[in-house]
């Protein structure tokens, strides 16, 4: 690959650096080297976090070091440290993947109830980008947005790929809490609040559909490299959804 970059994270991780900007290139590669320890972890590999331009592996130490004995000597590499080790079999893994080719994107269909008090902020998107509350509905129902990372809360996508017509800046204050479900615009992305929580995005609406299940393997609904598709949905409707998932 044209950029690699692996620096420690604390004593039991390495950070993968796959490039500088956030841009479609750089997310394919951290999908298929994701995608790669996902089928084929090294032994010693705890779990590996992909987030915009990089991905995270986390590593124990000791099986890693242990690992290297050998049957008829002690240590095969007395000044090798675990990192080293990590970094070595992560690099191995980088430039096996230039011949791999591409990855599937998974795509997710959400239902979401837009404004009113699902989306107190509808107005205020629409009249900062002079289309009316219909047209922002219309513009953000019809994109189709990647996942790049999950963050900030179990099962938070932050999603590009939106249309840069209904883009609005974070509020400068903050909400104390947000309800589970709420649909949310900052910048140039959009996202879905998965819990109730503390948040500055403008929101627009809210879907029906649980984002964070911790009952289930993996305990979210989106993961990075998914493609999300909006839909709208009647008040009627999402409360019939809720209705059915009690």
């Amino acid at each position: 690959m044209d950029y690699l970059d692996m620096t420690p994270l604390g004593d039991s991780a390495v950070l993968v650096k796959l490039g500088d900007r956030i841009d479609l290139d750089t997310h394919r590669k951290v999908q298929l080297l994701s995608d790669y320890l996902e089928r084929h972890p090294f032994e010693g590999m705890v779990e590996y976090v992909p987030a915009f331009t990089s991905v995270t592996v986390f590593y124990d130490a000791m099986k890693l070091y242990w690992n290297r004995v050998d049957a008829r000597k002690k240590i095969l590499n007395q000044e090798e440290i675990p990192f080293d080790i990590a970094v070595r079999r992560l690099k191995d893994i980088v430039e096996s993947l230039e011949v791999t080719g591409e990855y599937e994107p998974q795509t997710v269909e959400i239902p979401v109830c837009y404004g009113g008090e699902f989306g107190p902020d509808l107005e205020e998107v629409a009249s900062r980008n002079g289309l009316s509350p219909d047209e922002v509905i219309r513009i953000h129902a019809s994109g189709e947005y990647l996942v790049y990372m999950i963050g900030f809360a179990p099962g938070f996508p932050y999603m590009g790929g939106m249309d840069k017509r209904i883009a609005a800046p974070r509020r400068p204050t903050p909400r104390l809490a947000i309800p589970r479900g709420t649909v949310g615009i900052a910048g140039e992305q959009t996202g879905v609040y998965p819990l109730e929580t503390p948040g500055g995005w403008q929101l627009i609406g809210r879907t029906p559909i649980p984002l964070f299940l911790p009952e289930r393997m993996p305990p979210t609904l989106l993961r990075s490299g998914n493609l999300v598709k909006f839909y709208p949905i009647t008040r009627a409707e999402y409360d019939r959804w809720e209705a059915r998932s009690r």
